[in-house]
């Protein structure tokens, strides 16, 4: 990989910040709604007061309360009111973490510590703890397992795509310390049956966890707006634990140390610049557009919603088309789907702002899946072809080693030949 060098001298301030401004020309335009992952838009107010929060603490480190009580005041708020959001009592406690896949990690730790102090039966001496949670897990649970030395055990999901308690049951050994479920689920936006779970979990004393790190600011709304949602927190025996996504940045490269305050202080503007009511309203629309879409798509040909989602996250599914065929058209018309194995979908995860979008992507879904069955297989396109290939891998190992290539492959090719930012 060839190297970057440093530039000799500095250059002018508006030169960098208009250098950072061109670098963005070719990033994906998430305001327009046309992405259904990764970015969770609230509209551009609650974004203004995002950023502004964030700057003002922009280089405070939440690594010493001594010396910023304000962050711990803020996180401490922050903590309780989510805690509140999810039926917990005065003795939850929690804390904010640069994102959903270190709450994962820090649960699992939790859970392993726990096990060693508190359950009779595992003993110090086990060197390969076991967890256990459905094939519809954030991945998360995977890394969580690998850096902590845990036995990674995924079980099937039922027809209806949400975990198979029975084949949960039936995987606990003599090692299981934690049984892991989730609400809503990534791929196809269900709530795992918690309850069940739980009363497993109580049953043979283990730790159980809830991964609502989608799913946690938006069901206590649609659920305080009507809508029926399964049992999913502090309120179901058994749940130990939960996490949940309540903004800022989501990386994965490293274990945090000193904490960014910026994030943290802008997760604590806009809830209070939300409130309950704010809230309330903007869970409103993303369930309101999110069920129109999902009753447009189930009238549009050769094409369905995966299952029967229970919150503003879904799956697009096909038994008649090749599903990522239809994403890589749909990419080309500027709309940005993730694409997803067992089964084949599309992944949908619906925020605000896609309100104003939804005729449009419907029509434009309309006519390229009637594009899309005309064409021949040999035709496809290469992003179509090689997530086809991946799902066709028998030894998940091998899949596995082809997304590592990938990655390498994908970094090799951005530094070589080396590229230079001009002024």
């Amino acid at each position: 990989m060839a190297q970057i060098t440093l530039p000799p001298k500095g250059s002018p301030r508006r030169d960098v910040l208009a250098a950072l401004r061109s670098l963005k020309k070719d990033d994906a335009d998430w305001h327009e709604g046309r992405m259904f992952g990764l970015i969770y838009d609230a509209g551009r107010e609650v974004e203004e007061v995002a950023i502004e929060a964030a700057s003002i603490f922009m280089i405070e480190n939440a690594l010493s309360p001594m010396a910023f009580p304000s962050l711990l005041k803020m996180e401490t708020e922050v903590v309780s009111m989510v805690i509140s959001l999810s039926g917990g009592d005065d003795d939850a406690v929690g804390s904010v973490t640069s994102g959903g896949t270190e709450s994962i990690l820090m649960t699992v730790k939790a859970a392993r510590d726990w096990a060693r102090d508190v359950k009779p039966e595992v003993k110090p001496e086990i060197k390969n703890p076991e967890m256990i949670a459905p094939v519809t897990a954030h991945p998360a649970w995977n890394k969580a397992a690998h850096y902590l030395g845990l036995k990674m055990v995924n079980t099937p999901v039922t027809d209806d795509l949400k975990a198979d308690v029975k084949a949960m049951e039936d995987a606990i050994t003599e090692n299981t310390i934690l049984l892991g479920g989730t609400a809503v689920t990534y791929p196809h936006g269900m709530v795992d049956p918690i309850e069940e779970i739980g009363k497993t979990a109580q049953n043979r004393n283990l730790w159980m966890h809830v991964d609502a790190c989608l799913g946690g600011l938006i069901l206590p709304f649609i659920e305080k707006l009507g809508y029926e949602i399964p049992p999913y927190d502090f309120r179901v025996p058994g749940v130990k634990s939960i996490s949940a996504d309540i903004g800022g940045i989501y990386a994965t490269p490293c274990i945090a140390g000193g904490r960014p305050g910026g994030p943290l202080a802008s997760a604590w503007a806009v809830m209070h610049f939300l409130g309950e009511e704010g809230f309330l309203k903007l869970a409103q629309t993303a369930k309101e557009a999110a069920d129109k879409l999902m009753k447009g798509i189930n009238e549009t040909p050769m094409v369905h919603v995966l299952g029967q989602p229970d919150a503003t996250v879904f799956a697009i599914g096909s038994e008649e088309l090749n599903i990522f065929e239809l994403g890589a058209r749909m990419n080309e018309l500027g709309w940005h789907m993730d694409f997803q194995h067992l089964p084949p979908s599309l992944h949908m995860t619906i925020s605000p702002i896609h309100a104003s979008i939804v005729d449009l992507f419907l029509e434009d879904l309309k006519k390229t899946a009637s594009t899309v069955s005309k064409i021949d297989p040999e035709d496809m396109s290469g992003e179509a072809a090689m997530y086809a290939m991946i799902g066709t891998m028998p030894d998940r190992e091998k899949a596995r080693e082809f997304a590592l290539q990938y990655l390498n492959d994908l970094y090799r090719w951005y530094f070589t030949p080396v590229k230079k930012t001009r002024f």
